[in-house]
């Protein structure tokens, strides 16, 4: 829901998206949760309750945590979560009714994201910088190169034949290199591998933002939190400051703010993403 009568934030948000020369979307978690993507409640028990039920958490991001005392267990848990928050489509459009906002704009997106819901909606590749990982690659575990492998095949594998919340030994994920096993490229600590194509997505970001710098450039930040505010949040609160053209557009549930030095650049709203989204479309 909308937490208050935002109208005419909405039209001029409307406006500012016809206007901009170009758009620079910034999207966290919130994003996703918007979309359906929610990690606990009903939809973690729909999917993890026999988890739940044999280790007593409540949620997938606990989950994720969880000291498995068996290799076979952990990739249990992880084979499932990684299925239904990367393989499964969203439940609700959210991120389409956002591409259908932005695909004929000049647009890049910069997400902390990891669920590849962007791709799915029909968004270039070509414009995506997903800086925290992506659920759908592993990592060498020590790791001895700085290289990612698809896993969509062998996470499917485990999902089928685990049982009894293991999976069969023959499946641990271990790396064709040095055979540690693998894990999760995610960014939680030094260990997390910038592979080739990261870089090349990151250089992408930094052309896309020095060659259109001086333009009227729309920074759409939804919700962004601040779990990491300085990968998205600061870094677009200062390119608005720097430039005069600039709008900076935060959507989000509960954390819709700016500081004063760019208020009269800014639009806030607080609310669900997907239904300002609705009403922007």
């Amino acid at each position: 829901m909308v937490s208050k009568n935002y109208s005419l934030e909405i039209e001029r948000l409307k406006e500012e998206l016809k206007a901009a020369d170009a758009v620079v979307i910034g999207a966290g978690a919130g994003l996703s949760t918007s979309a359906g993507f929610v990690y606990s409640g009903e939809r973690f028990r729909q999917y993890f309750s026999d988890f739940e039920e044999k280790y007593d958490f409540h949620d997938m991001y606990t989950g994720g945590f969880y000291p498995y005392r068996t290799p076979e267990e952990y990739w249990a848990y992880w084979s499932r979560n990684i299925y239904v928050n990367r393989y499964m489509d969203a439940p609700k459009p959210v991120y389409q009714e956002l591409f259908e906002l932005v695909k004929d704009k000049d647009y890049f997106v910069i997400t902390t994201n990891v669920d590849h819901c962007f791709q799915k909606a029909g968004f270039d590749k070509k414009r995506l910088f997903y800086t925290q990982g992506d659920y759908g690659l592993f990592q060498c575990s020590e790791p001895c190169c700085q290289e990612t492998f698809e896993n969509e095949d062998i996470v499917r594998e485990m999902m089928e034949k685990q049982k009894d919340m293991r999976i069969p030994e023959e499946l641990l994920p271990v790396c064709p290199h040095c055979g540690k096993p693998l894990t999760m490229n995610l960014r939680a600590d030094g260990s997390f591998v910038e592979d080739q194509g990261w870089h090349e997505a990151a250089g992408r970001y930094e052309e896309f933002l020095r060659t259109r710098k001086n333009k009227r450039i729309l920074f759409l930040e939804l919700g962004v939190g601040y779990n990491t505010p300085g990968i998205i949040k600061y870094s677009f609160w200062q390119m608005t400051a720097r430039n005069r053209k600039a709008v900076y557009a935060c959507l989000n549930m509960g954390e819709a703010v700016c500081p004063d030095e760019i208020k009269e650049q800014a639009i806030c709203i607080d609310g669900d993403i997907g239904e300002i989204l609705q009403q922007l479309v």
